[in-house]
């Protein structure tokens, strides 16, 4: 019949445009590596429900005073670590990351199953897409996704990117962020104070295009420390705009709010610590003395070194520069917060660059809290409902458009009809 062809050409763009709206496929960042070197990192977290920080703290079992400083929360607050965080809000947790079969990522979490779990609801939910369902069932040999026991331990697969701690030469830490619906890379890129050129670059992307439930890695200005190697924290990086606490909880390390230099002091929560005093002199940790003469400014500094047999390594060093520095800035810290503006609900979280303070001096190591949100706490929307890829690289195919293939299906019977008639 003369009308067969028109029909079998609308059959085959029916069947393109119907593939085109089902196979969308959510990206990652892999990168490769061939050591086991570990970096510091961070994860881009949105809280599913009304959380302590001890609890998000177990969740990805760090330190809950890390957690706090990498999003410059006061942590002189009373029984801070039991404080409830607010459904919604976005955090930055700070993760070791380690080369794990040729890739970049975190497997030290682990989870204890519960009565209601699921593979799919502990990826989108409790983990906030930042693995998948398929990476969980991998990683932990089930066979029968279907049946999980109650208390049983999964070991969670996390994405996280090191390249060599640089961005463009410039110390930086890599935030992996799981894109919202909402979002796009232009204004992802506007709100950490990046361009799109350097994101497309650390992501490998040939547009500009993203989906929901991909986890980009976006390079954060940090300070980092000149520690040897033999350290225990040797590699420490902090995020600009925030702190860092080592040494057993006896040092503070902060960076900017203006500057990449990394400056160390006593912590507040120091309670038995070694010597924190620069040999054959009265310094101690965190001081600088300077003295104007005819030829410039005569500065002297003890500094931190780093952390070595439970150890506490200083250095004195002198220096005649053009002009004496001024006070010491750092980045404000605020409240632990218990509500989550809504504003902003659908934006990541904005560098910690944006955030500039002024010079304070600090009586302890903590600056008073500010009563605004910091930068790492702006919120983002709840967790996506599509699957996300992880560091494994495993692509995960997002649930089909009803809407668009009701509407397609719609067109297509209609055009038959049109067709035969």
């Amino acid at each position: 019949m003369p009308f067969q062809k028109p029909i079998l050409h609308a059959i085959f763009l029916f069947l393109l445009l119907l593939q085109a709206s089902t196979n969308v496929s959510s990206k990652s960042t892999i990168e490769p590596c061939a050591n086991s070197d570990s970096c510091n990192a961070l994860l881009g977290y949105t809280l599913y429900t009304d959380l302590k920080v001890s609890e998000v703290a177990s969740l990805f079992q760090i330190d809950p005073i890390a957690l706090l400083t990498a999003n410059a929360v006061d942590i002189s607050y009373p029984d801070v670590e039991h404080h409830i965080l607010p459904s919604h809000l976005f955090l930055k947790i700070p993760i070791n990351c380690s080369c794990v079969d040729g890739i970049r990522k975190s497997v030290s979490t682990h989870y204890r199953t519960r009565p209601s779990d699921s593979l799919s609801s502990i990826a989108d939910s409790v983990y906030g897409g930042l693995v998948s369902a398929d990476q969980l069932r991998e990683a932990n040999s089930i066979d029968d996704p279907s049946v999980l026991d109650v208390g049983q331990d999964l070991v969670v697969p996390l994405p996280c990117t090191c390249f060599n701690g640089t961005d463009n030469s410039l110390p930086a830490i890599y935030l992996s962020y799981v894109v919202q619906p909402i979002d796009s890379l232009a204004a992802i890129a506007a709100r950490y104070s990046t361009t799109l050129t350097d994101l497309m670059d650390v992501n490998a992307m040939g547009t500009t295009a993203i989906n929901d439930g991909d986890i980009l890695a976006i390079p954060i200005p940090a300070c980092a420390s000149n520690f040897p190697n033999y350290a225990a924290d040797y590699g420490l990086l902090v995020p600009n705009g925030s702190y860092a606490i080592t040494a057993s909880h006896c040092m503070q390390c902060s960076c900017g709010p203006q500057n990449l230099n990394l400056y160390c002091m006593p912590a507040s929560l120091a309670v038995s610590c070694s010597s924190m005093q620069c040999k054959n002199s009265s310094l101690m940790v965190g001081n600088v003395t300077a003295q104007q003469s005819s030829a410039g400014c005569n500065v002297t500094s003890c500094s931190y070194d780093g952390f070595v047999n439970g150890t506490i390594v200083t250095s004195l060093s002198a220096s005649l520069q053009p002009r004496c520095p001024g006070p010491q800035q750092f980045p404000a810290l605020v409240a632990p917060p218990t509500t989550v503006t809504r504003i902003s609900e659908f934006s990541p979280a904005p560098s910690p660059q944006s955030d500039l303070g002024g010079p304070t001096n600090p009586k302890s190591s903590v600056v008073p809290a500010t009563g605004s949100f910091p930068a790492g706490f702006t919120p983002a929307n709840g967790p996506s409902s599509g699957l996300a890829s992880g560091a494994s690289g495993a692509n995960s195919t997002l649930n089909p458009l009803p809407a668009l293939t009701s509407t397609l299906l719609f067109l297509f019977v209609k055009l038959l009809i049109s067709v035969a008639l």
